[in-house]
């Protein structure tokens, strides 16, 4: 079977809401949903700041699930850079989506990609990761809803993770789809649990429900619901604050410096592997068949 049907059949196999596109890097490619963008004067990054504690809340709104696409990236990374100038005291990172925290990358950005459009889409991507997980300022996830593949990789950016529970699932699972996490992803949740649970995540491309999350410690705690996630990131963010801010950022950053220098150093190399592999005839053969099949069904 040609590599574009093997796409397509791996697209109609895997329709949760949370698994429905494509996309692909030098290590591999990722199911995700796409979805319509907004409209250019609406927001797709929410920003607020409790003016007693400092905490800015940092929520994703790009409805109905959050598809990572270029404008959701430069978003992000334009707000983390806005929070490393003005000394953030500590963010929150959630979704105004009811049932999904990120579902990942966005297909639209890979189908027939304009080539400026795709070298930015990826260089915002990376952009992203690196200004997150290389923050100075303290971070929390408050996952409120399904978190695969790229909404794993937002998460794990984070120092802190809470999730709610008990329905929802997190982790990265590309390698059930036949296909390979990039080595910035895996060195992300390596950061956070043994090599041995990430081993055999990755590996198995396990999706991991809110208890078993917390088990294996890819999240820190549990929630009910939204509103109980964030009042447990804010007092998370609220201890951190008698810690000595010097302190704390040196020892965040040497704990993350080697996957940072990694993709510092070779982001080149990556963004070329993404960009080639994106514009293979049977990649694009087999996002034509996936987007056929949609129009189909209507």
């Amino acid at each position: 079977m040609s590599l574009g049907r093997q796409i397509s059949r791996l697209l109609r196999w895997n329709r949760p809401l949370y698994l429905s596109a494509v996309t692909c890097s030098s290590m591999g490619y990722y199911v995700v949903r796409s979805q319509r963008g907004f409209s250019s004067n609406e927001k797709l990054v929410d920003v607020t700041v409790n003016e007693e504690t400092g905490i800015s809340t940092v929520t994703m709104q790009r409805l109905p699930v959050n598809s990572l696409n270029l404008e959701l990236l430069q978003e992000l990374s334009t707000t983390f850079d806005t929070l490393e100038k003005e000394n953030s005291r500590g963010m929150i990172l959630t979704s105004a989506a009811s049932t999904v925290f990120s579902a990942g990358l966005d297909i639209l950005e890979m189908y027939k990609p304009k080539p400026d459009r795709v070298l930015a889409f990826w260089t915002a991507l990376q952009d992203t990761w690196l200004k997150l997980f290389g923050s100075s300022y303290p971070t929390v996830a408050a996952i409120n809803g399904h978190s695969p593949a790229g909404g794993c990789l937002l998460a794990l950016s984070c120092e802190y993770r809470i999730m709610v529970g008990p329905k929802y699932t997190i982790g990265l699972n590309e390698t059930q789809l036949g296909i390979v996490a990039p080595k910035w992803f895996q060195d992300s949740m390596r950061n956070v649990i043994s090599n041995r649970q990430t081993e055999l995540a990755l590996t198995t491309g396990r999706l991991f429900t809110t208890d078993e999350a917390l088990k294996v410690g890819l999240i820190d705690e549990v929630a009910t619901d939204k509103a109980d996630a964030v009042a447990k990131a804010e007092k998370f963010l609220v201890g951190m604050s008698k810690i000595s801010a010097a302190a704390r950022k040196l020892a965040k950053l040497s704990s993350r410096q080697e996957a940072l220098q990694w993709l510092i150093a070779n982001r080149q190399a990556d963004l070329k592997g993404f960009v080639t592999f994106v514009n293979q005839p049977a990649v694009q053969k087999g996002l034509d068949l996936y987007l056929e099949s949609l129009k189909k069904k209507k």
